[in-house]
C-alpha cells in the first residue's frame, strides 16, 4: 500500500464505517464500528476507524493522502462545521479542524446524502444526471451531474423530504404539515405504524405476508411516496438515473418493484407521463454497497481543510 490511498466515512447515527480507496477509485480496506454520540464521541469514532484501516492496509496515519467525512445535518464545507445533526446529538461540531489536528490530515466534510450520490454514481458506473433518493429514518435526495454533486447556495439542495405536498396533510417535525417524509421514511413507519417497534423496516413485509391490514397500508403509503419523489426528481431534474438508497432500501424487489408499478399506473393515466420512462430509470442500490463512504473519499478532493 501507499500514500495515495484515500480514506472515505459514512458516520451514522448507530454506525461509522470508512473505507480505503487507492488510485483509481477501488476500495481496498473497509471498516466498521458502533458510533458514539456527541461532540468528543464522533470525533473519537472517526478516529478509531483511521487507525482500523491503518492497521488493514499497512499503511501509516500520516501517509494517507485525505480524509473525506459524509455525515447528516447541515454541511458547512469551508469552515468543516456540522450543524444540526440532532440524531448524533450535535448542535455544532468544527469536526474537519478537530480531526484534521488529531490526524495530521487534510480532512473534507460532505452532507451523507450527497456522499452517498457521489459514490453510487462512482460503483454503479453512471454517467450523466443521478439522482440519489435515500429513504433512511429521513428522506433526501443527493444530486450528481456528469460527476459532479449539486449542493445548493445553503447547502440543502435535496432536502426534498420537507416539500409539504401530501394529501394526508400529518404534522412533520419540521412544523409544516404533509411533508413527504412523513409518508416515506423510517421514523414514518415508526411513528404511524407503532407495532413495528424501533426498527420496523425490518419487520414490515413479514408483517404484511401475515395480513397485518395497518402493515399493509403503511407498505402502500411507503412505495406511494417514494414513487412520488421519483416523479418529483424526475420532473424536477430530468435525470437519467434514480437510485433508491437508504436503510429501506433492504426491503428490496418489493419496494423496488411497488415503486415502478404505481408509477407505470400513473403514467397509464397520463400521455406525458407515459412518455418519460420513469419506472425504466430506477434502479436499487445493493445491499452491500459502501456508497457513502466511498463517496466522501472521493469528494475529499474537491476540498480539505
Amino acid at each position: 500500500m501507499n500514500g495515495a490511498l484515500r480514506i472515505g466515512m459514512d458516520i451514522g447515527g448507530t454506525k461509522t464505517e470508512a473505507v480505503a480507496l487507492d488510485r483509481d477509485g477501488t476500495v481496498v480496506a473497509v471498516a466498521r464500528i458502533a458510533t458514539v454520540g456527541g461532540p468528543d464521541g464522533v470525533v473519537g469514532t472517526a478516529e478509531r476507524v483511521i487507525a482500523m484501516l491503518s492497521e488493514q492496509t499497512g499503511c501509516a496515519v500520516a501517509e494517507f493522502a485525505s480524509v473525506g467525512v459524509g455525515i447528516p445535518g447541515r454541511i458547512d464545507r469551508e469552515h468543516g462545521e456540522v450543524h444540526n445533526a440532532y440524531n448524533l446529538g450535535l448542535a455544532w461540531l468544527p469536526l474537519a479542524g478537530r480531526l484534521a489536528d488529531a490526524t495530521g490530515l487534510p480532512v473534507a466534510l460532505d452532507n451523507d446524502v450527497t456522499a452517498a450520490a457521489i459514490g453510487a454514481a462512482h460503483l454503479m458506473r453512471l454517467d450523466g444526471v443521478v439522482a440519489y433518493l435515500n429513504l433512511g429514518t429521513g428522506l433526501a435526495a443527493g444530486l450528481v451531474i456528469d460527476g459532479a454533486p449539486v449542493r445548493g447556495a445553503q447547502g440543502v439542495a435535496g432536502e426534498i423530504g420537507h416539500l409539504p405536498v401530501d394529501p394526508l396533510e400529518r404534522p412533520c417535525p419540521c412544523g409544516q404539515r404533509g411533508c413527504i417524509e412523513t409518508v416515506a421514511s423510517g421514523s414514518a413507519l415508526k411513528r404511524y405504524w407503532p407495532a413495528g417497534g424501533d426498527h420496523p423496516g425490518r419487520v414490515l413485509l413479514a408483517a404484511v405476508d401475515a395480513g397485518d391490514v395497518e402493515a399493509v397500508h403503511a407498505f402502500e403509503q411507503l412505495v406511494r411516496g417514494a414513487a412520488s419523489c421519483v416523479r418529483l426528481l424526475s420532473l424536477t431534474l430530468d435525470p437519467h438515473t434514480v437510485i433508491i438508497g437508504g436503510g429501506l432500501r433492504f426491503l428490496g424487489s418489493r419496494l423496488l418493484d411497488g415503486i415502478r408499478e404505481t408509477l407505470d399506473g400513473w403514467a397509464a393515466q397520463s400521455p406525458f407521463l407515459g412518455m418519460l420512462d420513469l419506472s425504466g430509470r430506477v434502479e436499487l442500490l445493493a445491499a452491500d454497497s459502501s456508497a457513502a463512504a466511498v463517496g466522501a473519499a472521493l469528494a475529499s478532493e474537491g476540498r480539505r481543510r
